[in-house]
């Protein structure tokens, strides 16, 4: 089993940064990836940044250049540092947990960007 938690969601004015946690519990040896997702209102939920566990990332078109994602094994958490922030940013953040037979999500954090 393995259990997330995200903190670090918050109002932001455009053009401003805020950095995501997610810290994991359990039996986190069984993480292959880790992943940022999130879901705009009336949107699908689309994935924003991942990372493998031998530490290759990917980002969304979309988020290139302004977020990064990161992660800190002693601490067993993934972070996802966001800066210029834009209001079509705005959405619940979730963090996402891949493994062997392992799909696990945490709760969410919101995010909002006002413009």
């Amino acid at each position: 089993q393995v259990q997330l938690v995200e903190s670090g969601g918050g109002l932001v004015q455009a053009g401003g940064s805020l950095r995501l946690s997610c810290a994991a519990s359990g039996s986190i040896f069984s993480i292959k990836a880790m992943g940022w997702y999130r879901q705009a209102p009336g949107k699908q939920r689309e994935v924003v940044a991942a990372i493998t566990s031998g530490g290759s990332t990917n980002y969304a078109d979309s988020v290139k250049g302004r977020f990064t994602v990161s992660r800190d094994n002693a601490k067993n958490t993934t972070y996802l540092e966001m800066n210029s922030l834009k209001p079509e940013d705005t959405g619940v953040y979730y963090c996402n947990a891949l493994g062997y037979k392992l799909v696990v999500w945490g709760q969410g954090t919101q995010v909002t960007v006002s413009s």
